[in-house]
């Protein structure tokens, strides 16, 4: 082996280093010019300037308003921020800034065109009733995202996932009621029980979706039988209509007739109590008199029988005849004189 001074451990060279060396070499000979026109030390300031202001905007984001910042790491999410400025890894971060203020809509049983029409789908929109019917149903589900890492990364098509439970949801719902509640008064029940349920669904999702509201839209019968269902829908519309009416008439009727029977009832118990109070005043009347006749039973005899001819004698005709004058004359009544004049009254008096 040859001792070589500048080797003393006689290694042989690295062939990465020459190769190295030689890419250096090349690079250089084939920007002579560039190197002539920058000095080495400008070109350094200049590149370094221009790495910080790329690590700066990798740095720095954000989040507006009505959004939410899920930050991920290498792929994976890492933290979520809420709206503002922030900063985060450069290159190995990066952010994702879903809209968690935004009312999201999905249209299920019809699509709305781009004109502006709506447009069925009956293989969403027919749906099963609990008594054997057939209905065309179409609504829409609104929600918002309240956990946005689970929001993005849970569920692969949101708004497909959102579809399909909905539609699950209001079948399972309508399969229970019977066709007359879904046409008339029990909409507003269907639409809250669909949307408990189809929350219950999207919470065992983790799909970090808030149900804000299910809105039916259009609840009919098929083509084929909507002729027949619109008879039925007038008839029972009628029906209704008469029985508010006569409900009515009976409510108007019912107090007028209650306030009449209250004031016949008081207008009865005022006359007896009146008559009891009369008959017990005479009653006190006739035993205070009693009790003054049982003391001078004489005198309140003379008073009775005066006060009874004072009563009576005014409204008869009568002669008056002195008794020994009656002793010496004969007696005569003549009748038919008393018959014509009923209510006159003679007077004789003593000579």
């Amino acid at each position: 082996m040859v001792w070589d001074p500048k080797d003393p451990w006689s290694r042989k060279s690295d062939p990465l280093e020459d190769a190295l060396k030689q890419a250096q070499s090349q690079f250089k000979n084939l920007m002579p010019t560039f190197g002539n026109l920058l000095p080495s030390t400008g070109f350094r300031n200049i590149a370094l300037l221009g790495l910080i202001i790329f690590l700066a905007w990798q740095c720095v984001f954000i989040v507006a308003p009505d959004e939410e910042g899920v930050v991920k790491r290498f792929g994976a999410p890492v933290r979520t921020v809420e709206p503002g400025p922030h900063l985060k890894i450069p290159l190995a971060e990066s952010v994702l800034q879903p809209k968690v203020q935004k009312l999201h809509r999905v249209e299920v049983g019809f699509r709305t065109e781009r004109q502006g029409r709506q447009q069925m789908l009956a293989q969403e929109a027919l749906m099963l009733t609990g008594d054997m019917n057939i209905l065309a149903i179409q609504f829409i589900v609104q929600y918002k995202i309240k956990d946005s890492s689970n929001y993005l990364f849970n569920v692969a098509d949101v708004n497909e996932t959102i579809s399909k439970a909905a539609e699950a949801s209001m079948r399972e719902v309508v399969g229970k009621g019977k066709i007359d509640e879904a046409l008339t008064t029990g909409k507003a029940q269907i639409q809250q029980d669909t949307q408990v349920l189809l929350q219950a669904l999207l919470d065992q999702y983790e799909g970090g979706i808030q149900v804000a509201a299910v809105q039916l839209q259009d609840v009919s019968p098929p083509e084929a039988v909507a002729a027949a269902f619109k008879d039925v829908t007038n008839a029972k519309e009628d029906r209704e209509k008469l029985i508010n009416q006569s409900q009515s008439y009976r409510n108007d009727i019912l107090p007028k007739a209650q306030g009449e029977a209250a004031q016949v009832v008081n207008q009865a118990k005022g006359n007896a109590q009146a008559r009891v109070d009369r008959a017990q005043g005479e009653a006190n009347r006739f035993v205070a008199t009693l009790k003054e006749y049982n003391q001078a039973k004489d005198i309140i005899t003379k008073r009775i029988y005066i006060e009874t001819m004072e009563e009576i004698l005014p409204n008869i005709e009568k002669i008056i005849i002195d008794g020994k004058t009656a002793d010496r004359m004969l007696p005569y009544l003549p009748l038919d004189r008393i018959k014509a004049k009923p209510g006159a009254t003679v007077e004789g008096q003593n000579p």
